[in-house]
């Protein structure tokens, strides 16, 4: 019998809504899952990527995440894991360097077996790439073999790497598919084999209502999966339908109606009634002693539709409006270092020429349009987006290896500031 935690998306490094008390958050919900794998003395944790919330960690993060896996490896529990889009690079992965030191093996076409079960990964792979891979896995003499991946597979919401294919083509008969992406935990049964996803650890978007947690994996003859909750920060949920005349007491007196303490609140407005201001439903939670309260004013957006704007939203707006335009990989690198990255405002205009200079060197094709695709859509709920919340399509056309072998990834290069943050042996 082997019985493992099935875990993922747990963003460590994530601060939500701009907030370092949610940042920790995500810190304390992995954290939590190793306290229960210690707890439950169970024989593997195994990670199906996004371990980070960013290809750039920063030393706190690194560093929690370090003291959870030393932790996992003083009780004799092995970390497995693959690379999820968020964290994905070319030259190099925190989860290799982490396995460097012992606390962690990268997950790959070939087995690593646990009690009687021989585990192996798929690494998140771009779809403009998957038509090549050809999912050969070297043989395995235990009773179970399980694969472990990130990406939207179907038959789930969102899926568009096919399974079938997948459990079709593989040279290897797996009892389980094990998955990280799509943050809505679920579980199915295809061609014979159990699918399942584990769900985030923390809601990293106002969509995941439910409850966090992940999935206790056994393989003992059957497959047995069952889900386990974390206690992570409470969020409420407020919906106000306002009627004509009615306006900005109403909603806070829904919102005076929910226990507030320590938590996060949001609140959707839709209706007729008055116009609301923000700052007003923002005073009366925090006066009710949430952490914090975010409000979408869903009559807003409708009244902007033509551009897609909403001002209780300018972050979600940006990113759907970039997403809209069609842009190739190389614009949307561009964009993301402008808006998005961590380089130092001074460095920008090296970064970009850097970045693009590299890819007419090795990707011409990143130039061309990208005119029906969709964006990259991380988990970020500072854009306080609906699932799937890790879709991506980076074009990049970089030849695939079988399994997304260890040193060939799919995304961008570090940038200036991951160079300033060092390399995990510096910090050892």
């Amino acid at each position: 019998m082997t019985r493992v935690i099935h875990t993922g998306d747990t963003h460590v490094g994530y601060q939500q809504y701009h907030s370092p008390e949610r940042r920790a958050d995500f810190r304390r919900a992995f954290d939590a899952v190793v306290d229960d794998a210690i707890e439950e003395g169970v024989d593997a944790v195994v990670h199906a990527g996004d371990l980070f919330h960013d290809r750039r960690p920063e030393l706190p993060d690194l560093m929690a995440v370090l003291s959870a896996l030393r932790r996992l490896a003083d009780a004799d529990i092995p970390f497995l894991a693959v690379v999820g889009n968020h964290e994905a690079t070319r030259t190099g992965e925190w989860l290799d360097l982490f396995e460097g030191t012992g606390l962690a093996t990268r997950l790959d076409d070939t087995p690593e077996v646990v009690g009687d079960t021989a585990f192996y990964g798929l690494d998140w792979v771009p779809e403009s790439r998957r038509d090549d891979l050809d999912y050969e896995f070297a043989d395995h003499d235990v009773d179970h073999a399980a694969l472990v991946s990130h990406g939207l597979f179907t038959p789930f919401e969102f899926g568009e790497w096919d399974t079938e294919t997948v459990l079709a083509e593989a040279t290897v008969e797996f009892d389980a598919v094990l998955l990280g992406d799509n943050h809505k935990p679920d579980t199915a049964e295809v061609s014979g084999t159990w699918v399942t996803y584990c769900g985030s650890t923390e809601r990293a978007s106002a969509s995941e209502e439910d409850a966090r947690g992940y999935n206790l994996v056994t393989f003992d003859g059957e497959v047995d999966i069952r889900r386990r909750s974390l206690d992570t920060r409470p969020f409420a949920f407020v919906s106000v339908d306002l009627a004509e005349g009615e306006g900005v007491e109403r909603v806070r007196e829904q919102v005076r109606q929910h226990d507030l303490a320590d938590a996060v609140c949001i609140v959707e407005i839709t209706g007729e009634g008055e116009p609301v201001t923000p700052a007003a439903i923002e005073e009366a939670g925090e006066a009710e002693g949430a952490l914090l309260v975010r409000v979408t004013d869903r009559r807003e957006i409708e009244e902007e539709a033509e551009i897609g704007v909403s001002f209780a939203d300018p972050d979600d707006a940006v990113n759907e409006r970039v997403s809209e335009m069609g842009l190739s990989t190389a614009a949307r690198g561009v964009d993301e270092t402008v808006r998005e990255s961590k380089v130092a405002d001074s460095n920008v205009r090296g970064e970009v020429k850097n970045r693009v200079s590299e890819l007419l060197d090795e990707e011409p094709d990143a130039f061309e349009s990208a005119a029906g695709d969709e964006a990259d859509d991380p988990a970020d709920d500072s854009s306080d987006t609906d699932d799937p919340p890790d879709e991506s399509t980076d074009d990049s056309s970089e030849e695939p290896s079988a399994a997304a072998t260890k040193g060939e990834e799919a995304a961008d290069e570090p940038t200036a500031e991951s160079e300033k943050q060092g390399t995990m042996e510096e910090y050892l």
